[in-house]
C-alpha cells in the first residue's frame, strides 16, 4: 500500500461512520419513568450514601473497578516523537480498543497539555475516584521515570507506564524461551542493548531482575556504550547501567555478545556485527517499522541464532497486546494497590511457559498453521491465542494476592480462570482469525469485476493482507487508466482481459462450448459469450482451475450475477446439478450466527433443509466455530401441529438419523433456539447451548431475520456465502464496500483451506 493510500484510508477508517473508535454506550435500561428515577434522581442517592459509608462499595455500584484512564501528553507518541497531547489521541483511543477487545477492559482516554511532570502527577493524581488503574502512554524519557514513581507512591490504584513495562515483559518472556532453546545460562549471557529510552531500561532492569548479572549488561544510547567515564551529568536510569568496561562503539559491544536487544532505529546493525556475536546469538531488533538488521538478513547471515521483531509479518513479534490488557485484567479483579514487580514477572513466566505449551487446534485454524510448536519460531503466543485471557491475568492476581496488593485477594483460581474464559466472545476477533487462516493458503481469486474501482482496491488490499492472489476481469487499458487517476498500484495483480486471445482464452471457449452445445450453444458463439459476460468468463477460469473462487456482484443486481455462476458451475461433468444455498454469517455481540437459506431458495422441502443444515453446520465448524444447530417454525417440539411445522420436524429427525455427529434439534422457535433461560425449559432438546446455526424453513424468512439483525440489532452481515458448489463462488452484495470483499474473500479462503 503506498503512503498516500494509507493516508486515505486511515482518514476514512477514524472519520467514519463517525469520529474516532470509541464512545460510551450505557450498561443499563433507560426506557421507563422508573428506569430513570433509579439511574439518576432519586434513586442514585442511594449507592451515593452507601459509598459515602464505605469506600469500597464503589466497585459495587460503579464501573470504577473495569474502568482504565490511558493517559499521555504526547511527548513520544510511537514514532512520531513530541506531537503533543491532542495529535497523541487517536493512540490513545486505539489503545482504548485493544482493552476493550483483548480483556474487557473500558476506557477513558486523557491527554494532558502538561510537559512539567511534577504538575502532570497532580493531576493525574487528582482523578484516583475515577479510575481503578493507570496506563501511563507514550512519555518521553527521563520524565516518564519521574512520572511513574510518584503516582505510584501518591495513588492507591495500579499505575503502569506500557512503553517501560509492557514492552519489557514481552521481551523477557521472549528471552527466557530463547535461552532454554540456545542452550545458555541467564547468569552467564552477556547482553547489548541498543536504546536508552524509557523501554531499553524497563527491559533491562526486569530481565536483570530474572538473574542477569548487571555486570554482563552493555547499555548504549546514540553516542555508543554508555561507561562511567562520560564528561556529562547522566539521568539516573543511565548512570544505573553505565560501565567501566572498555567497549565504546556498538561494533565492539557487539563482538562476542550472546544477546543484543534492539530499541532505537533501523538498519543500525550490520552483518559484520551479526556474524561477530557468540555461537547461538539471541537477537532481539524491535525497532519499527524497520529493525535494526532486517529478519531476512540476519537469518542469511547466521544459521544459528533465535531472532524477534516488532512486526507481525515475521516469526516471534513482540508485540505488547500480549501483555497490557492481561496485567490490567489481572491487577484490577483482585483490586490491586499497585503493580509490583512480582506481578510483572508473574506475567513474564506466564507468558514463557504457554508458548512451551502445545498449541490447540483452535490456534492453528486461527493462523492458519498445520504446526505451531515451541521452537527458533515460535518463542511467544500468538496475539489471538484464546488461553493469554486465562492464563496471563490469573498469573497476575495470584501475585498480587501473595503479595498482599489485592484488595480482593483470590480464592478460587479455578473458578476465576473460568469467569476469564467467558469475558471474552470470540465473535469480535472473528475476521481476524479467518483473515489469518485464510493466509495459510490464499487463493487464486477471479473478480470479474476488474474496471470497478473498489474492487481493484480490494484487490490491493487483499493482495497485501496475504489472503488471496487476485486476478481482475476487465480491459487492461481501462484498468490502468483508473488506477492512475485513484493513484492505485496494482503492483503484480494479474489482469484476464478478455479482449486479448491467448491459448487460456482458446481452452476456455472451447469448454464452455463442450458444456453447453446442448444448451443452444454454438461453436462460433462461444467466445463472443465469454467477452460480453465477465461473470461467465471468470465462473470457467474457476471450472477449468485457473482459479480457485470467484466473488463478483458489487455492481449487478443478485440474480444477475447467480445465474450465470450455476450454469457453469452449477453441475458436475454428468450434468447432474448441485443443490445450491445461501448463508450470511452474521457476527454479533453475544457471538457470531450463521443463518440460512437467505438467498437462494425461496421454498424447501425436508431433505433440502436436512441437505441445507449439514452444509452449513459443517461451514461454521470449518470457520472454527463448532456448529449447534436450530431447526427452526414457528412451533416448539409439536407445539403446533401444520403442515410447515411437520416438514421441519421431518428434516430434523433426517438429521438425527444420517448425521448423528450433529449437535441439532427442532423444531423450534428462534427465540427458544437462541435464549438459554427458554431453552432449558426443553431439557430432552439435543441444543444443551444455544444455536449458532439458525436454519429457517424458508428464504423469506432467512432474508427477513438477517435484514432485521443486521439493521436494528447492530450485527455484521457477512455473505451472502454460497453452499453446496464443489468450488468456492459467491455473490457480493450490490455496492460491497472494500471490507465486505475482503472479508468474503477471506471466508472463501478459509474454507477452502480445510479440503
Amino acid at each position: 500500500m503506498s503512503k498516500e493510500d494509507l493516508r486515505r484510508d486511515a482518514f476514512e477508517y477514524h472519520r467514519s461512520p463517525k469520529p474516532g473508535k470509541i464512545s460510551v454506550h450505557p450498561s443499563k435500561p433507560c426506557l421507563t419513568q422508573r428506569d430513570l428515577a433509579l439511574a439518576y434522581t432519586p434513586g442514585v442517592a442511594e449507592p451515593c450514601l452507601a459509598i459515602a459509608e464505605n469506600p469500597d462499595l464503589a466497585d459495587e455500584f460503579t464501573s470504577r473497578a473495569n474502568l482504565v484512564g490511558v493517559i499521555t501528553n504526547g511527548t513520544a507518541v510511537l514514532g512520531l516523537g513530541n506531537i503533543g497531547a491532542l495529535a497523541g489521541k487517536p493512540v490513545m483511543e486505539g489503545k482504548g480498543v485493544l482493552f476493550k477487545r483483548f480483556a474487557d477492559i473500558d476506557v477513558f482516554d486523557i491527554e494532558l497539555n502538561e510537559n512539567d511532570p511534577m504538575a502532570f502527577v497532580d493531576t493525574v493524581a487528582r482523578m484516583e475516584p475515577t479510575f481503578g488503574g493507570i496506563n501511563l502512554e507514550d512519555i518521553k524519557a527521563p520524565e516518564c521515570f519521574v512520572i511513574e514513581e510518584e503516582l505510584k507512591k501518591r495513588m492507591n490504584i495500579p499505575v503502569l507506564h506500557d512503553d517501560q513495562h509492557g514492552t519489557a515483559v514481552i521481551m523477557a518472556a521472549a528471552f527466557l524461551n530463547a535461552l532454554i532453546l540456545q542452550k545458555k545460562q541467564i547468569e552467564d549471557v552477556t547482553i547489548v542493548c541498543l536504546g536508552a529510552g524509557a523501554a531499553g531500561f524497563a527491559c533491562m532492569k526486569l530481565i536483570e531482575q530474572l538473574g542477569v548479572k548487571h555486570d554482563n549488561i552493555l547499555f548504549l544510547d546514540r553516542k555508543g556504550v554508555i561507561s562511567k567515564d562520560r564528561d556529562e551529568e547522566m539521568p539516573p536510569h543511565k548512570a544505573y547501567f553505565a560501565t567501566s568496561r572498555p567497549e565504546r562503539t556498538l561494533a565492539e559491544a557487539m563482538k562476542g555478545a550472546d544477546v543484543f536487544v534492539g530499541l532505537s532505529e533501523g538498519n543500525c546493525v550490520t552483518a559484520e556485527m551479526l556474524k561477530s556475536m557468540a555461537p547461538r546469538p539471541i537477537v532481539f531488533a524491535m525497532a519499527n517499522p524497520t529493525p535494526e538488521i532486517g529478519y531476512d538478513l540476519a537469518m542469511s547471515t547466521r544459521n544459528d541464532l533465535i531472532m524477534a521483531t516488532g512486526r507481525s509479518d515475521h516469526p516471534n513479534q513482540v508485540n505488547n497486546v500480549l501483555g497490557f490488557p492481561f496485567l490490567f485484567r489481572g491487577a484490577l479483579d483482585v483490586r490491586a494497590t499497585s503493580f509490583n514487580e512480582e506481578m510483572k514477572v508473574a506475567a513474564v513466566h506466564a507468558l514463557a511457559r504457554l508458548a512451551r505449551e502445545d498449541v490447540p487446534q483452535s490456534v492453528l485454524k486461527a493462523y492458519g498453521a498445520t504446526e505451531l510448536r515451541f521452537g527458533p519460531t515460535y518463542i511467544l503466543p500468538k496475539p489471538f491465542d484464546p488461553r493469554l485471557i486465562e492464563v496471563v491475568p490469573l498469573a497476575v492476581a495470584k501475585a498480587a494476592t501473595e503479595t498482599g496488593v489485592a484488595r480482593k485477594p483470590l480464592i478460587d483460581a479455578k473458578a476465576y480462570a473460568q469467569e476469564l474464559v467467558g469475558r471474552i466472545d470470540s465473535s469480535r476477533l472473528f475476521m481476524r482469525i479467518i483473515s489469518d487462516k485464510a493466509k495459510s493458503r490464499p487463493t487464486r481469486l477471479v473478480l470479474p469485476e476488474g474496471e470497478d474501482e473498489t474492487i481493484i482496491r480490494a484487490a490491493i488490499e487483499m493482495k497485501e493482507a496475504g489472503i488471496a492472489e487476485p486476478m481482475l476481469i476487465g480491459r487492461k487499458s481501462v484498468i490502468e487508466q483508473i488506477c492512475e487517476y485513484g493513484k492505485l498500484e496494482t503492483g503484480n495483480i494479474e489482469i484476464v482481459d478478455p479482449t486479448v486471445d491467448n491459448s487460456r482464452f482458446a481452452s476456455l471457449s472451447d469448454a464452455y462450448y463442450f458444456d453447453r452445445k446442448r444448451h443452444g450453444v454454438l461453436r462460433s458463439d462461444a467466445a463472443t459469450t465469454l467477452r460480453n459476460d465477465m461473470n461467465l468468463l471468470g465462473a470457467m477460469l474457476v471450472r477449468q482451475g485457473f482459479a480457485d473462487t470467484m466473488l463478483s456482484g458489487r455492481t449487478a443486481h443478485y440474480p444477475n450475477v447467480l445465474r450465470p455462476l450455476l450454469k457453469v458451475l452449477g453441475h458436475d461433468n454428468t450434468g447432474r446439478h448441485h443443490q445450491v444455498f445461501g448463508m450470511y454469517i452474521m457476527v454479533m455481540e453475544k457471538g457470531v450466527y450463521f443463518l440460512t437459506d437467505c438467498t437462494v431458495n425461496v421454498e424447501m422441502n425436508a431433505g433440502q433443509l436436512a441437505q441445507l443444515a449439514e452444509l452449513a453446520a459443517d461451514t461454521a465448524t470449518s470457520l472454527g466455530c463448532p456448529a449447534r444447530v436450530g431447526m427452526l417454525s414457528f412451533s416448539n417440539f409439536g407445539s403446533v401441529d401444520h403442515p410447515e411445522t411437520r416438514k421441519v420436524a421431518e428434516a430434523t429427525r433426517l438429521l438425527h438419523e444420517r448425521r448423528p455427529d450433529l449437535v441439532v434439534d427442532g423444531e423450534m422457535q428462534a427465540d427458544t433456539a437462541v435464549n438459554d433461560v427458554i431453552l432449558k425449559q426443553y431439557p430432552f432438546s439435543k441444543l444443551k447451548e444455544p444455536a449458532n446455526v439458525l436454519v429457517f424453513p424458508t428464504m423469506q424468512a432467512g432474508n427477513i431475520a438477517y435484514k432485521l439483525l443486521r439493521e436494528l440489532g447492530g450485527g455484521t452481515a457477512i455473505g451472502p456465502i454460497l453452499l453446496g458448489l464443489p468450488q468456492q463462488a459467491h455473490v457480493l452484495q450490490t455496492g460491497a464496500s472494500v471490507d465486505d470483499i475482503v472479508n468474503m474473500a477471506a471466508i472463501a479462503a478459509a474454507r477452502a483451506a480445510d479440503k
